[in-house]
């Protein structure tokens, strides 16, 4: 086992390497101070618990960090984990570095309601303290890496919550940061916990390709070599194989085994200066077959992460397709370390930092304002690390937005006036719809107009960044309060209604403080807008106060509660003649039956109240009727029952049969249904694969019952595999 002495001569001789300028007395007191706090502590691996916070100062050590943020690194857990005081800290070591160590530190004192709550509230602190000081990302991921190494002395559940996390945000913000090194170590280690099969199986491949690999990265090496020398290039070559979760996405995004995939590759070429960056890509055209569409120019239009290279991919003599990367070398820095390798006091100046440039920062901090703790934590991996789209302005300006785009993202991009006064779109110099996806190097112009009356709701289903979702919730909460009002309170009710509970409940002056609170809204009125202009749903607000209105409901006088027999009947009772079905909350209605899943007497049924065509009935296990579904547009659910009157009435359904296919399998099932008495209506059968068929049945049950009885007849017919409701 390690000890700490140990790893403390490991942490200086990183600094005598990396960071020689770096102030060693400071460090030595960070230590001794650390050390002191933590003595009594240990890790899950039986080690000392200081062996952590030096590990991860050797880390940012590595990523080239200065005096300050080492200090922090060995710091970062006190506030968190021992009896140290940010006071004591800033006498000791300094205003910065105190900052430093609160923004890595977690909410830890704060009572939450969810996880998720807990969650977004320390990812939003982490971004507050980043966008003053970029260190405290960089701090933080260096943090996760060393937890992520040691993660075998983690619970299994541990591990895969870990390991998620980190899959979700800190690799993608690793990414962002240009920190490719660590984005990748912190993939794999992720990776070998989320899905070890999977992993293994690369592992173990490209261990027994081992020897191949090398000769093949060896021969080109030496082709690109041969001929930069000739030319009087003066650069470095190297090969790699791409790292194992690279692989592993190709493998799911081809849908291909391990074997099948021949892209696995890459070489880097670093040469002194942009203009040999061109000439090396003239030769390696020269030399190899050019893969077409796959090269591209990150030198002259950077990524917002400061990236800069020229990518490749070509095709050797053997076949084989290869991706080359030409960089220069402070190029590749950067491409390893990412803003890191820039940090303003890597040379000892104390200038502005280049925090100012990363504006993603910012938007991460306005996307949480007005925003459920589920949907901002979706939105950071919709808007900030999805796949990234570049576009222009007419005047040339690059715009870098989130994969499937559309011109409304664009709009609000630039700026939420633009966009709230957007009035049409030209892509290319050509008209073009709100929701068609920009695609790379697009050129985008928005229309606009003094007289548009503002964002229109469907623009919510349409645009893919949370940046245009959340600006077009802002105008409706300013500029449509009343209008929201309404669609809340209807949207709120009819969820109550859903689940058995009468609105009128809410008028109850001594449960109303309480609801508030638990919706942390000043009135009702608020917690309407809310719903209205989609800063909660009903449903969520609905689930928070679900227990007191049950207690205010129960403790309500008998007849106030419930309501009137014949009132109820009169309300269902047309329905129920017409259909057999009883839709509640709603009078005289017209009542059909989804196609979908046919439902029949016995089914758990719901309605969906549709435009012009009355209620459509589902199964509650509809794929159409799940709770996903539900949620978008819970307003238009209700619930329904079957009447008592239905016992003699046939329903049509059906059912899909997947079968052996044989002679006479047909007749055979044909003849079951005769035998159990059901009248057929249709019968037809297909061959979907040599020796396999899917046959189609439609017919006539009086309930669920009698249904599964005939699915239990025909399952013993020689030859059938599977029997499931079908469509009609």
């Amino acid at each position: 086992m390690e000890t700490a002495e140990a790893r403390y001569q490991s942490l200086l001789r990183t600094i005598a390497r990396h960071a020689p300028s770096t102030d060693i007395a400071l460090v030595d007191k960070a230590y001794r101070f650390a050390d002191a706090k933590h003595k009594k502590q240990l890790r899950k691996s039986g080690e000392p618990y200081i062996i952590h916070p030096l590990a991860v100062a050797e880390i940012v050590v590595e990523i080239g960090l200065d005096t300050d943020a080492i200090l922090a690194a060995l710091l970062h857990d006190c506030l968190e984990d021992t009896d140290a005081s940010y006071d004591e800290i800033v006498k000791l070591f300094g205003p910065t570095v105190a900052e430093l160590v609160e923004g890595v530190t977690k909410l830890t004192r704060v009572n939450f309601s969810t996880t998720e709550e807990q969650q977004m509230e320390n990812l939003r602190k982490m971004f507050m303290a980043m966008s003053k000081d970029i260190r405290v990302i960089l701090i933080k991921i260096a943090d996760r890496l060393h937890n992520m190494r040691t993660l075998e002395y983690q619970t299994p559940a541990k591990q895969i919550s870990k390991s998620t996390e980190t899959m979700e945000i800190y690799a993608p913000l690793a990414h962002r940061l240009g920190m490719q090194k660590l984005k990748w170590e912190l993939e794999d280690i992720s990776l070998q916990y989320l899905d070890p099969k999977g992993y293994q199986e690369i592992v173990d491949y490209l261990a027994a390709h081992k020897d191949q690999d090398d000769q093949f990265m060896q021969a080109i090496q030496d082709k690109i070599t041969q001929r930069l020398e000739s030319v009087g290039i003066h650069g470095k070559i190297y090969g790699r194989i791409k790292h194992v979760y690279s692989i592993y996405r190709k493998l799911k995004d081809q849908n291909k085994s391990v074997d099948e995939l021949y892209d696995l590759y890459a070489f880097r070429v670093i040469v002194d200066s942009i203009a040999d960056c061109y000439n090396v890509l003239g030769h390696i055209h020269d030399l190899f077959n050019l893969v077409p569409g796959r090269f591209k120019d990150y030198i002259s239009t950077p990524k917002p992460n400061m990236y800069q290279s020229l990518h490749t991919t070509v095709i050797g003599d053997q076949g084989i397709p290869f991706e080359v990367q030409i960089r220069t070398w402070e190029m590749h820095e950067t491409a390893e370390y990412g803003v890191a390798a820039h940090w303003k006091y890597k040379q000892g100046g104390a200038g502005a930092g280049q925090e100012k440039e990363f504006e993603w920062v910012r938007r991460l901090l306005e996307s949480q304002q007005d925003t459920e703790a589920e949907d901002y934590i979706h939105s950071l991996r919709v808007d900030m690390f999805d796949d990234e789209v570049f576009v222009f302005t007419p005047r040339g300006k690059v715009i870098s937005l989130p994969a499937k785009s559309t011109p409304i993202d664009f709009a609000y991009a630039i700026h939420s006036g633009v966009g709230n006064s957007m009035v049409g779109a030209k892509v290319n110099n050509r008209i073009a719809s709100f929701d068609v996806q920009l695609k790379n190097g697009d050129i985008v112009e928005v229309l606009t107009s003094k007289s548009a009356k503002g964002p229109s709701r469907d623009w919510l289903k349409i645009c893919q960044s949370n940046q245009a979702r959340n600006k077009i919730k802002q105008w409706f909460k300013k500029e449509k309060r009343e209008e929201n009002i309404l669609h809340g309170k209807a949207s709120f009710e009819s969820e109550l209604r859903r689940i058995n509970i009468d609105p009128s409940v809410l008028q109850n002056e001594e449960i109303l403080p309480n609801i508030l609170r638990k919706v942390s809204f000043d009135t009702l009125d608020d917690m309407y807008a809310a719903i209205g202009y989609g800063g909660m749903t009903a449903v969520k607000c609905v689930n928070r106060i679900r227990d007191e209105l049950l207690k205010a409901t129960k403790s309500a006088p008998k007849e106030a509660a419930t309501p009137k027999p014949l009132q109820s009947a009169g309300k269902k009772s047309n329905a129920a003649v017409n259909s057999g079905v009883i839709v509640e909350d709603i009078g005289s209605c017209l009542v059909k039956f989804a196609r979908c899943c046919t439902p029949v007497p016995g089914d758990l049924i719901v309605g969906f109240v549709t435009k012009g065509y009355g209620v459509s009935i589902h199964r509650c296990d509809c794929p159409n009727a799940s709770l996903n579904i539900i949620s978008k547009q819970p307003e238009r659910w209700v619930k329904a029952s079957w009447a008592v009157t239905t016992a003699d009435e046939p329903f049509d359904t059906s059912l899909e049969v997947d079968c052996r296919d044989r002679d006479g399998l047909l007749l055979d099932i044909a003849t079951v249904m005769t035998a159990q008495k059901i009248k057929m209506r249709e019968i037809n059968c297909r061959t979907i694969s040599e020796g396999h068929a899917v046959t189609s049945l439609t017919f006539s049950v009086h309930n669920v019952e009698e249904l599964n009885a005939v699915c239990s007849k025909i399952r013993s017919v020689p030859g059938v595999e599977q029997v499931r409701r079908g469509k009609t």
